[in-house]
This record gives structure tokens, sequence and C-alpha cells, in this order.
């Protein structure tokens, strides 16, 4: 019965499947380091490929070097960024505490209306539940932190040794157990393969973002725009949400800079910024790149949303497409079909 089972190719695949599903399951709290290190580890492993096309130089030193610039560029936008943000808060502070201390603000209306509130609303139950949603936020921020941190060191350990980690794990290829890690193996490449295609799509997508927010910002009257450039960078690879998370920060520095009415105007560009992302670029650049319909884009876009959060955004069409393959559906184009009827019967 094992050789029956071993000569059943598609038996013992599916059977691989869905042992690696399961395991999955199991270690579904760390699935976020683990996507981070594999999308860090890709873009990588891509960009130093595009280099070495034109420069024969080794993968560790480009590798190093590639590294070391993110680390600047990461370092730049804390530094910069986080001085900016924190100068707007406290210029916000400022003109709220001068608003309430002008002398035609009637305050006594004020300190009525929350003297009332408090003495007809349990305001303890609400401070502290208040306090817990925030506690958990920044827990979660801590952990989305280092989670990003380990994710990185891990990235750089394989590609500085890339070839060797390449090699030893070729070994399992030839094991007692070989048939297994074989199966791992192509399930692990046509995974790579479709995720590849989407990495680069929101690549494309958060340039343009980038490119349509500063341009909107400068417009409006932003200053430090190479800044917040790249903040909004970092923040457009995260597919959709990126958008809304760049919102508080930005209406911050437009309160400062230009009062309500610039805070209205930053609103509208990142409303309009969003649309275009989540409704034309999202579901044409991946339609075009995965050769996959508009129609089934949007509605496994919106379906992995809705079950698996915002890494259903990134995930979603690779593993559609991961199926796609595995259960053999063959997507017909229009050159293909002209080719079958240029075939002579």
């Amino acid at each position: 019965m094992y050789e029956k089972f071993l000569n059943n190719t598609r038996l013992r695949r599916f059977t691989v499947l869905g042992l690696v599903i399961f395991v999955l399951f199991l270690v579904r709290d760390f699935m976020t380091p683990m996507l981070l290190t594999f999308i860090f580890t890709l873009i990588s492993v891509k960009i130093v490929k595009f280099i070495q096309r034109y420069i024969k130089a080794p993968t560790f030193l480009l590798a190093t070097i590639l590294y070391l610039i993110e680390l600047c560029l990461l370092y730049l936008l804390i530094s910069k960024y986080s001085t900016i943000l924190i100068d707007q808060v406290v210029s916000t502070y400022n003109s709220i505490v001068h608003f309430y201390q002008h002398k035609d603000f009637d305050s006594d209306i004020v300190t009525d209306f929350i003297s009332n509130y408090f003495k007809n609303h349990n305001w303890q139950d609400k401070v502290e539940s208040g306090a817990g949603i925030i506690l958990e936020q920044l827990q979660n921020v801590g952990r989305l932190a280092i989670s990003f941190i380990m994710s990185f060191i891990l990235s750089f350990f394989f590609m500085i040794e890339k070839e060797k980690t390449v090699l030893f794990s070729r070994n399992f290829l030839s094991s007692e157990y070989a048939w297994f890690f074989q199966d791992l193996y192509y399930f692990a490449k046509v995974f790579v393969e479709t995720f590849g295609v989407v990495v680069e799509v929101q690549l494309l997508i958060a340039i343009v973002n980038t490119v349509i927010t500063t341009i909107g910002l400068g417009l409006i009257g932003f200053t430090q725009l190479p800044t917040l450039a790249i903040m909004i960078f970092f923040l457009s690879l995260i597919p959709v949400a990126g958008v809304i998370f760049s919102c508080i920060p930005l209406t911050l520095i437009a309160y400062s800079t230009g009062g309500l009415q610039t805070v209205i105007y930053v609103l509208v560009l990142i409303i309009v910024v969003h649309c275009v992302e989540a409704y034309i670029l999202n579901p044409k650049f991946m339609s075009s790149r995965t050769k996959l319909p508009i129609f089934y884009t949007f509605v496994i876009l919106l379906f992995s949303e809705k079950f698996l959060g915002v890494w259903g955004l990134i995930v979603g069409i690779p593993i559609f497409n991961f199926f796609l393959e595995i259960l053999g559906v063959k997507i017909a184009t229009k050159k293909t079909k002209t080719k079958k009827k240029e075939q002579p019967s």
C-alpha cells in the first residue's frame, strides 16, 4: 500500500498539501513574521538578480549594499518624519489650548456640558474601556514592529548565504523521504511564481500611489515632500489599508499647516487615491499580470480581505492561482484561442 501511495502522484501531492495546510493552521500566530520574511526575501532576490544582469557582482556584496540602503531609508523616515509629526502634534495642541483660552470663547458652556455628561454617564467604565483599547492597539503595534525586525534580519541572513542555504536544502531532495520534499518543492515553486507576480504588482501600485499623493500634497501646499514620499511609499506597500494608515499623520500635518480647510483637501485626496487603488489599479494590474478577468480578481480580493484581513489582499490572488495550477486549470487567452483556430485539423 505504501508503494502504491508513492506511485499515485495526485493522491500523494494532495496528502502533502493537506499536511502543509494543517501545519500552517497550527502556526497561524506566526503567519505575520513568516509572510514578512518571505516578502522581504522575494523582493531582495528579484532586485539582486536584476542588478546582476548588468553588474557581475557576488550576491553577498549586492545583498549587503541593498540592506544597508534600506536601513538608511528607514532611518531617514523615522528620524525626519517623527520630528515633523511631533512638531505638528505639539502645534495642534497649542492651537487647541489657544482656542479655549481665547477671550471670546465661553468656557462655562463647555465646563457645564462636561460636568453634566459625567453625572449622567458611567465615565469610569468608558475610560477603562478606552484605555484597554489603546493598550491593545499599542501591543499590536509592538508585535508588528518585532515581527518586522525579525523578518528583516532573517531575510538578510538568507541573502548573504543564499548559495550555501540552497545547496544545503537540496540535500533533502535526495534523502530517504525525497518524495515528500520533492512535493514540497513543487508546491513552493508554484506559489513563489504566483506570489512574485503579486509583489511586482504591489510595488508598481505603491509607486503610482506615491507619485499621485506626493503631487497632490505639493499642490495643497505641503513641505518636506521627499520625507513624506518615503512614508507614503512604505505604507502603500500595504494593499488598500496603507492609504488609510497614512490618513492620521497627514491630517495632523494638514491641520497645523492650513487649518480645517487643508484637512478637508487632504481627506478628499486620500479618498480619491484609495478609490483609484482599490477599484482601478489593484484589479486592473492584477488581472493583466495574472491573466485573470477583472471580475474574478475583484471578487477574490473582496473575499480574501473578508476572511484573511489585510494579508488576504496580498495572498488571495497567489492562493487562487496556486490552486488553479494544482487542479490543472489552464487560463485561455485570445492569443491561445487564435493559435488553436490556426492549427490544421
